[in-house]
């Protein structure tokens, strides 16, 4: 973590204590399982959340549920993760103080620009004693690190964020003081830490093959291959190889393996490759072309893994990704001068910043459909207002029901919150005027009011969500079925088409061997074995594999067996399956709740 402040016209990185301008978040050594890290990973998030249980694994401490809400468990007491994160703040805001010497009462914080968790840590921040002027986007705040002394005419720049625990990418554009955000996208799970536990994992294996020792539930000895790891990671991005070497590792046996940029690259491919998908997505939201963007700059400090920086090379055609910023303290500086814009410090009166919200956000009516009023990368602060009816003739309730998402139904999307205005007086349906409101501040968090038009009577929710969260793979997936809704249903049609096709190829070629007179009468005993046996493995097949095999499957699996058939069949007999389809459902837009 990084401390920053504008003064005198100028950014300073403020140096801890002990004299580092970076301040870790955790420090293990003889005490893993009262060690705490990794806290932001669970701001906000609720203890069965499926992204969390690989982390557990690798925790030494121990995460308990108190009132639906993890809990960190140490010696004696059990702290929330927004009261963990709070004692950091609170380190950083004392050695600002110390810095400055003068009290700090107010701040500006970043967080990962995919992460909705806002209001957790707006609530770190007051139990560290600070007021939070703004919360921004990291990539947002590099990108003014960036520009905020270039000249010249518009550019696009795309802000590539790789941090321990988070991607972030966000494409902007830089116009004479003003940062625009045109799209955002990430994966608030995926970092440093996942590439060193992919390597912790394989030395863990190549240990117990050595040995025959499994050390994967010996905390100390896990606690000293994380830090050996983290360094010969680091070392990796400049040398092509390094020895990972600890003393008294455990049961006082050594530990020594090498470990090359190669294997630490093959054991991590897939989760390189994966950090590009954010990139496509950005550019596509956005509908620019990469070779319209003028530069990429990487922030965080896992960007300086030479392949990651390789496959930006390659995805952008051979553009070199820009390292005139630091990438460990450029959020810092740039959320310094945001904290400089925002106290009216000299010399940032010229400087503008315009971000978005990264998912659509709306309500649930009638038939479970999805009512949009806030389309994803909508530029923030915003307000939206819609006028809602009842949905039955003397209604005296509404349920608002709050989704982020880009499906066309409820039930694709992701519930953040729930809640109810009642007092509705007698009326026919459709006559009472609900007014919907969404409202978003400039630090992304969001309040839905509810008002009777007639009444007046009114209901609201800051939304927190604790109610769950999306997986990189979720929201890649609410994405793309959003831009092929209409796609989709051909593609389940075709996919049904398929396996008919199949099966009535293949209950047809039964019945025609069952009958005496027709093509069961004129084959030989071996040609018939032959195709029962044919018949048999693929009535096998489709039972086991039917209901899940792609259209491709499907399509590859009849060609199969086709040619298998014909080769007997066709000097006797020719046959086709017939196809069939679903009507495509048509939604209409709803105003009844």
């Amino acid at each position: 973590m990084y401390n920053g402040v504008r003064r005198g016209g100028a950014v300073e990185i403020i140096a801890n204590d002990q004299g580092h301008r970076i301040t870790p978040s955790w420090r293990q050594e003889r005490n893993p399982q009262n060690t705490v890290f990794d806290a932001k990973r669970l701001i906000g998030r609720k203890t069965d959340d499926p992204q969390i249980q690989p982390d557990m694994k690798h925790w030494p401490f121990k995460v308990e549920e108190i009132n639906g809400k993890p809990a960190i468990t140490v010696t004696h007491k059990g702290e929330t993760p927004e009261e963990i994160s709070a004692m950091v703040l609170g380190k950083m805001k004392e050695t600002a103080e110390a810095y400055l010497g003068e009290k700090v009462t107010h701040a500006v914080v970043t967080v990962p620009a995919y992460d909705p968790q806002r209001q957790a840590t707006k609530d770190a921040s007051t139990i560290a004693g600070l007021q939070v002027l703004r919360i921004i986007n990291e990539p947002t705040a590099a990108a003014i690190a960036y520009g905020l002394n270039k000249k010249g005419g518009e550019s696009r720049i795309i802000v590539y964020n790789l941090g321990g625990g988070t991607l972030d990418v966000s494409l902007l554009s830089i116009d004479d003081g003003v940062f625009e955000v045109l799209a955002t996208a990430g994966d608030t799970h995926l970092g440093g830490e996942d590439f060193d536990n992919r390597v912790i994992d394989y030395l863990v294996k190549q240990y117990k093959k050595k040995t025959g020792t499994d050390v994967s539930k010996n905390l100390k000895a896990l606690g000293k291959l994380k830090r050996e790891v983290e360094k010969a990671k680091r070392t990796l991005s400049s040398q092509q190889s390094t020895k990972i070497e600890i003393e008294n590792f455990e049961d006082g046996k050594d530990f020594s393996e090498p470990l090359t940029r190669a294997k630490f690259e093959e054991l991590n491919m897939d989760l390189f490759r994966k950090t590009m998908k954010p990139v496509e997505q950005v550019l596509k939201d956005a509908n620019v072309k990469k070779e319209e963007v003028d530069e990429v700059v990487l922030v965080g400090g896992s960007t300086r893994i030479p392949k990651v920086q390789q496959l930006l090379k390659e995805f952008f055609g051979g553009k070199e990704p820009s390292k005139g910023i630091n990438p460990d303290e450029a959020v810092a500086y740039g959320a310094a001068v945001q904290g400089g814009i925002l106290s009216g410090a000299e010399g940032t009166a010229d400087v503008v910043l315009v971000d978005v919200c990264p998912l659509t956000l709306g309500i649930e009516t009638t038939g479970g459909v999805f009512t949009k009023l806030i389309p994803r990368n909508t530029v923030i602060p915003t307000r939206k207002s819609q006028i809602f009816s009842t949905a039955a003739d003397n209604q005296p309730t509404v349920l608002i029901q709050v989704y982020e998402g880009e499906r066309s139904l409820t039930k694709d999307n992701n519930l953040l919150g729930k809640f109810e205005l009642s007092g509705i007086p007698p009326a026919p349906r459709g006559v009472p005027q609900i007014e919907v409101t969404f409202e978003i501040d400039a630090n992304g968090i969001m309040k839905v009011s509810t008002a009777d038009k007639g009444t007046g009577k009114s209901e609201s929710i800051t939304i927190t969500n604790e109610k769950g969260r999306l997986s990189q793979e979720e929201i890649d997936r609410m994405v793309a079925e959003a831009e092929k809704f209409a796609a989709e249903d051909e593609a389940q049609r075709k996919r049904i088409e398929a396996l008919n096709s199949l099966s009535s190829f293949v209950y047809g070629l039964k019945n025609q061997l069952g009958d005496q007179e027709g093509l069961g009468g004129k084959l030989g005993d071996d040609d018939k074995k032959t195709l029962l046996s044919t018949i048999k493995d693929t009535t096998d097949w489709i039972e086991e594999n039917g209901s899940s095999a792609s259209t491709e499957d499907l399509e590859e699996k009849l060609a199969e067996v086709q040619a298998a058939v014909n080769p007997i069949t066709s000097k006797l007999y020719s046959s086709g399956g017939p196809s069939g389809g679903d009507d495509d459902d048509i939604f209409r837009d709803h105003d009844e709740l």
